[in-house]
């Protein structure tokens, strides 16, 4: 297949991803997309009719060909290690199976089976997702800033204790009330394998490291503030010697936002039901922000998305401490088109108002 050559970004030769997540000038507001590999690409589908889905997280030189796939068709100024956020519990002794989700066999749902858990670590239990960031980092040019990531705790204690995924995650939630010392120590456990493996793809070459937290909008404040945001801090804790940027996502999480001011990260993604405006004057001056287009935007017609896409770049206000990204992952009938549009518009109509990086 004849692949579109990308429209070179604006020069950025610090990088304007990671200057961005420093609050530091950019020569352009950065854009990346979550799940920005994937499904909507056809050169990904040929490949998917070849291989399973885990075969190409499992198998270094395919995870790292499916990461670099959309940074040769549009002028990303990041990347993110393609993998599972399921992928580093099978190095702590959990099976896992894709069917298409995650499904574990055996749910985690007592203490024994929590105790029983092995400590992860990366070198020994995923050691291909580290080779396969050193591999994406190696072809990557200096200014595209490479993401590592993992599930946040809350969210694999959904899947692990659920078993599948779910609307409701009920039987999670229940464990969260009925045992919740169980649940903390499961929470516990997996912070400290999600700081471990985070630390090794840091190792590895992953430039910034981002927590997903899928389902922070299942919870009250109270239990959000109670079990999700300590699970997640003691991951960003240990993480913080590091020196790298971490991010944090917490899907339909505007009810939540004044706890997740309170990490110790640099940016927190904002979903599209939050306006910036809003996420910003609740986050406060310290954390920059991702986001946040509806992913059903990239649907409209041309001149629609383009005035979305400003009206999201307005709401961000002055571009210090922006990412553009969606407001969750990009949906797999989405027109390629539709993204290269998305890119460079970002890059074109930003870049005459932020001036060169200093």
């Amino acid at each position: 297949m004849s692949i579109p050559a990308r429209r070179p970004a604006p020069t950025a030769p610090a990088g304007a991803f990671l200057a961005a997540c420093r609050r530091e000038a950019v020569p352009h507001t950065p854009v990346w997309i979550m799940r920005q590999a994937g499904r909507y690409l056809p050169e990904y589908r040929e490949l998917r009719a070849r291989y399973d889905f885990a075969t190409l997280t499992r198998e270094p030189e395919l995870a790292a060909e499916v990461t670099l796939q959309p940074l040769r068709r549009f002028a990303l100024d990041a990347a993110i290690l393609f993998s599972d956020i399921m992928t580093p519990v099978e190095g702590m002794g959990v099976p896992v199976e894709f069917s298409p989700g995650p499904v574990i066999a055996e749910p985690v749902r007592t203490r024994a089976q929590v105790e029983a858990l092995r400590p992860l670590e990366p070198e020994v239990g995923v050691p291909f997702v580290l080779e396969s960031v050193r591999l994406v980092r190696a072809a990557l040019p200096s200014s595209v800033a490479l993401i590592g990531f993992c599930g946040a705790p809350f969210t694999l204690l959904c899947y692990l204790v659920t078993g599948r995924g779910s609307k409701e995650f009920a039987p999670a939630r229940v464990l969260l009330q009925r045992d919740p010392d169980t649940a903390q120590l499961l929470l516990a456990r997996l912070a400290d394998a999600m700081a471990a493996y985070l630390a090794a793809q840091a190792r590895a070459g992953a430039q910034a490291l981002m927590l997903f937290e899928s389902w922070a909008g299942l919870l009250s404040p109270d239990d959000y503030a109670r079990f999700a945001r300590p699970a997640a801090a003691r991951v960003l804790e240990r993480l913080r010697p590091l020196g790298v940027p971490l991010i944090y996502f917490a899907n339909d999480a505007a009810s939540l936002l004044e706890h997740v001011a309170r990490l110790p990260i640099d940016v927190a993604g904002i979903d599209w039901r939050q306006s910036l405006a809003s996420a910003r004057a609740t986050l406060g001056p310290r954390i920059a922000v991702q986001g946040n287009l509806d992913p059903a935007a990239l649907f409209a017609a041309p001149a629609v998305l383009r005035q979305r896409i400003d009206r999201v770049l307005a709401e961000a206000g002055p571009p210090l401490g922006h990412i553009f990204n969606l407001g969750h992952g990009i949906w797999p009938d989405t027109d390629p088109d539709a993204v290269a549009l998305l890119v460079d518009h970002v890059h074109e109509r930003t870049a005459s108002r932020t001036g060169p990086a200093r």
